[in-house]
């Protein structure tokens, strides 16, 4: 193990390819994956970070700190299909 770099905690995967790309879908969906994993205190920081971000590319480069992004086909979000 080199003990010189951090190690890095596995990211949840969270389906965010292809789903709506308005920043408040996409937080929505990273803040249920966090707290469908137990996370509810990260999902809370993510929102908090996100809402005082100032753009949509900060806006997402924190939400990627947080969660894998992976494609949303065959996902479900509040009972509603995802389209691609």
């Amino acid at each position: 193990m080199n003990e010189s770099a951090p190690m890095e905690q596995e990211k949840l995967e969270c389906p965010l390819i292809g789903a709506d790309s308005n920043v408040f879908n996409l937080m929505g969906i990273a803040a249920r994956t966090l707290k469908r994993a137990g996370m509810p205190d990260q999902a809370k920081e993510m929102n908090a970070r996100v809402m005082e971000s100032g753009s949509f590319e900060n806006a997402l480069a924190i939400i990627m700190e947080y969660v894998e992004p992976v494609e949303a086909d065959g996902y479900c979000q509040g009972g509603m299909e995802m389209r691609m």
